[in-house]
């Protein structure tokens, strides 16, 4: 369920409204009768209020809106996260990445507007039903008005991680606001950071604690820890950032998925490839490891559109573009290349063998397998009886010119028999792992200087995926970071990873050729979003460094 009325937003309604002349935006559409006032008078009103913060929050991944609660307006938002960074080539793309692809991205730019939109409309959301929290006293049950305080504060914080990541100083708003405000000023990041952690703090204290209690996709408090976890390590509060995490691997909810499971665990693949199989990805399927997912399913009331999550066509070649290939789910539906796999850590094949590298994966993990990276391609049109059934070969021209044939990931791979053309991908997205909550802990014992506990942590996952054991010397921030390419590629906002860690400006210089030569310090944040700072008549609202 979603609310359809339109709040008084905070920040950017207010500034962007202004700045627009446009006297129609902050009227009230109330459909169905739905007010802030007569919608948050009971815990049905609250529940109303939270699926909205849901619906919201995965509207992130939204691009032209089919009824979605937040719409970019454009193909590639999510893939802007992970342009210009150590992962991805970005070839005759749509041209709404160009600009973040080539880090000539202007304060005009439309991802850099939508993201600030985005992370604003979800902060006013949370903050009004914190509002209306405080002055309700018709609660089903004494618990429930501190249970919807602790999602909207996970949620707040989750937006201001956004922000944090992307443009750093921003303004911290923790109320509704009801008359205009032209006189906005920068917070400090460390101020807004310590924010953050104060919100997660409290949803970690008072969010469930049983998952197999709650409706697929709503959070607990060991969502909070994680994030919890990331945001003690953006402060480099080491110590606290391992003792968060540790509550979530000790709490006795989660485990790495070790055995095959859940739909397909009788075809060829492995158990690497069963998490991503869908209907996979919730507890209901099987899966122990996941933390928090976001519900996008196929045909389902509050699931996705054709509009939600299009990293499959930014991720999968153009295939079908060869002449003996046909559109095929099992060949990962419609892909359109907008990314492109950098070689230097995805290789060329599996092995050593001349002329091939495979890569940042040995032999034995099946994270580099053929059910995880496809880089064998059989000509599929039965129609061409000369090709049919033939390994087709990945050439540079296929890999960096047609993008009609490269090594892909099959985590991203989704079709439908029905539908073989649709745009979105209908599978539920695992937003927190617990692979990644090793791989935070490590992060912890890096920055403590401890290199034999942030071992044992990696090879917690490396163990899953039967790759050789990290030893204690080979461990630093730069193996970290590779591992996370290997389990989390595609999955992690790459750009949010290479700025917490401040490796952005050198990795991108060792492994982006594209911009590697002109990538300067200040590309790790974005321009503050120019029709903001038009806005802000009333008051100084200084731009980034550098734009």
């Amino acid at each position: 369920m979603k609310v359809k009325h339109i709040i008084k937003n905070g920040l950017f309604l207010l500034l962007v409204a202004t700045s627009a002349g446009c006297k129609d935006f902050l009227v009230e559409d109330l459909k169905s009768q739905l007010a802030p006032t007569n919608t948050f008078t009971s815990t049905y009103g609250f529940e109303v209020g939270s699926a909205g913060l849901y619906a919201l929050t995965r509207s992130e991944y939204n691009t032209f809106g089919e009824g979605g609660a937040f719409l970019h307006n454009n193909a590639t938002p999510y893939e802007a996260l992970q342009a210009a960074t150590d992962i991805v080539d970005v070839v005759n793309s749509d041209a709404s990445l160009t600009a973040f692809a080539n880090l000539t991205m202007t304060p005009s730019e439309r991802f850099v507007l939508s993201y600030w939109n985005w992370s604003y409309s979800l902060i006013s959301s949370a903050n009004e039903i914190l509002m209306y929290a405080e002055i309700n006293d018709n609660w089903d049950s004494p618990t429930d008005k501190v249970r919807f305080q602790a999602e909207a504060r996970f949620f707040r914080a989750y937006a201001y991680r956004t922000l944090l990541y992307l443009y750093g100083d921003v303004p911290y708003v923790e109320t509704i606001l009801y008359d205009f405000q032209l006189n906005f000023s920068r917070t400090p990041r460390a101020e807004v950071l310590q924010h953050v952690v104060d919100d997660l703090k409290f949803a970690a204290e008072n969010l469930p604690d049983n998952p197999d209690q709650l409706q697929e996709g709503k959070l607990t408090k060991w969502a909070a820890f994680h994030l919890l976890s990331e945001m003690y390590l953006a402060q480099q509060q080491y110590t606290l950032a391992e003792q968060a995490a540790l509550e979530v691997i000790n709490s006795g909810y989660y485990e790495l998925m070790k055995t095959r499971f859940g739909r397909n665990q009788e075809n060829p693949g492995d158990v690497f490839s069963d998490l991503f199989v869908e209907h996979n990805q919730n507890r209901k399927g099987g899966n122990k490891e996941s933390i928090w997912v976001l519900q996008f399913e196929f045909n389902t009331i509050g699931g996705g559109t054709n509009s939600d999550d299009w990293t499959r066509r930014a991720w999968n070649p153009k295939y079908f573009d060869i002449s003996g290939f046909v559109l095929a789910d099992t060949l990962g539906g419609r892909g359109l290349a907008q990314i492109i796999p950098m070689k230097w850590w995805i290789g060329t094949s599996r092995t050593n063998a001349t002329g091939n590298a495979p890569g940042i994966f040995d032999a034995a993990d099946i994270r580099n397998s053929n059910h995880n990276i496809k880089r064998d391609w059989y000509y599929n049109n039965a129609s061409n009886a000369a090709l049919y059934g033939k390994r087709a070969t990945i050439t540079e021209q296929t890999w960096f010119s047609t993008k009609s044939l490269f090594p892909a990931l099959t985590k991203f791979f989704y079709g439908r028999a029905e539908n073989l053309g649709l745009t979105g991908s209908y599978k539920d997205r695992m937003k927190f792992r617990l692979a990644e909550t090793y791989l935070l802990l490590a992060e912890a014992y890096i920055g403590q200087g401890n290199s034999t506990k942030a071992a044992e942590a990696i090879n917690q996952v490396r163990s899953r995926a039967g790759a050789t054991p990290a030893s204690v010397s080979q461990v630093n921030m730069d193996y970290l970071l590779d591992e996370r390419i290997r389990e989390l590629v595609g999955e992690e906002s790459r750009r949010f990873t290479l700025v917490r860690t401040k490796k952005f400006l050198e990795r991108v210089k060792t492994y982006n050729t594209a911009v590697g030569s002109k990538v300067q310090e200040f590309h790790a944040l974005w321009p503050i979003p120019q029709a903001i700072i038009d806005a802000n008549r009333d008051a100084e609202f200084p731009q980034n460094t550098g734009y």
